[in-house]
């Protein structure tokens, strides 16, 4: 018989230890607009730095109009992204036009970004079908389910590799609460097993509704989710567009050269309720809870840095938000002007060859339609 020795591992140590590697956010402009990586941040031209800032107070525009629209009763379900322009902005700025997106629900202006119009998210907002039809583009529409465009940004990976396509990746983006479903870890895992060419983005935005994300894993780090998978990961500051631009952007390059899929966690945060469908963050969160995410909003971080070096100035930027405020109002004009879908079409493109069943509906709704 053996004799009974001492302990031999020490899984306290291992758990205590696990997500060191993760936990080194990566920033080049701290929430004071303090630059943190001189060097990095000389890489940026002064018109970069410009146009970023010109794209973050667009998304911030359009949330503020999107949300006027809906309390019109002029659009469906809105989420949003109030608080996440760095994190949004600066990680599709890294993509290109041969890149497929497969977004979430809160991920309409970077589904924009990508080629589609604002009268399209409108529309998409509202059920009509033209808001999904995005010809060549390579954009999805945004997923209802959560966690499920993982799989199939998954697919579309390998589907990229099969094809033999060079320069291309496919991306996606869930938040925090998305990487509770099993979509998620199949999605890694399926795209690591293939070795396919993806990006996976989280959005840690704090919050999956009402559920705080300390709740929702043991996790310490939502990126260290990846490496069972053999993924690697990075967590950026999701507040710091620069940052978010440049994590996201070797991550592109690494998965799109060859090596595989990679996961960038974003921190970031969802100032406003979870969508406008009215819940309310007063109910499950204190004002003193918010507080640092508020001071840590990313268009003042930017006005700073842009402000110290002359470019910037709050005139300009009254100017950009009431110029894109018509465009989006046109925007809307266009989506209110566009038909709805009738029932015939709906079924008609239900399946590529209508089953015997559909066939009768189509009859029977062409008759009432055609009186």
């Amino acid at each position: 018989m053996a004799k009974k020795t001492g302990q031999v591992i020490d899984f306290a140590s291992i758990k205590a230890t696990m997500s060191d590697p993760y936990k080194k956010t990566f920033q080049i402009v701290d929430k004071d607009a303090k630059i943190v990586n001189q060097e990095l941040f000389d890489t940026f031209s002064d018109d970069q730095l410009v146009d970023f800032m010109k794209k973050m107070v667009w998304e911030r525009t359009l949330h503020e109009q999107t949300m006027n629209f809906s309390r019109q009763g002029r659009l469906g379900f809105y989420a949003p992204t109030y608080g996440e322009e760095a994190s949004e902005m600066g990680s599709i700025a890294a993509f290109k036009d041969q890149d497929f997106l497969f977004p979430a629900y809160r991920d309409l202006p970077q589904l924009i970004q990508h080629g589609a119009s604002v009268a399209q998210g409108f529309l998409w907002s509202k059920g009509n079908a033209v808001g999904d039809d995005y010809g060549d583009q390579r954009n999805w529409f945004p997923q209802i389910i959560i966690g499920a465009q993982y799989v199939e940004a998954a697919g579309a990976a390998l589907g990229i590799k099969k094809n033999g396509e060079k320069d291309a990746v496919s991306f996606v983006y869930t938040g925090d609460g998305g990487t509770s479903q099993g979509d998620f870890y199949e999605g890694v895992n399926f795209a690591s097993s293939f070795q396919a060419p993806a990006v996976f983005m989280v959005q840690n935005n704090g919050w999956a509704i009402s559920v705080p994300r300390y709740k929702q894993t043991a996790a310490e780090t939502l990126a260290q989710k990846a490496v069972a998978s053999g993924v690697p990961s990075i967590q950026v500051d999701g507040m710091d567009v620069l940052a978010t631009y440049i994590a996201t952007k070797e991550a592109r390059d690494f998965a799109a050269a060859g090596n595989g899929p990679v996961l960038v966690e974003t921190l970031t945060y969802r100032y406003g309720a979870h969508s406008s469908a009215g819940d309310d963050p007063s109910r499950y969160r204190t004002k003193e809870e918010e507080k640092p995410w508020f001071d840590a909003d990313p268009l003042i971080r930017m006005r700073k840095v842009l402000g110290d070096k002359g470019l910037w100035s709050q005139d300009q930027e009254d100017k950009l938000v009431e110029e894109y405020k018509d465009s989006f109002k046109a925007s809307m004009k266009e989506a209110e002007n566009t038909p709805t879908q009738s029932v015939v079409d709906m079924l008609k493109t239900t399946f590529e060859e209508p089953t015997p069943q559909i066939k009768a509906d189509i009859a029977r709704f062409e008759a009432k339609e055609s009186k």
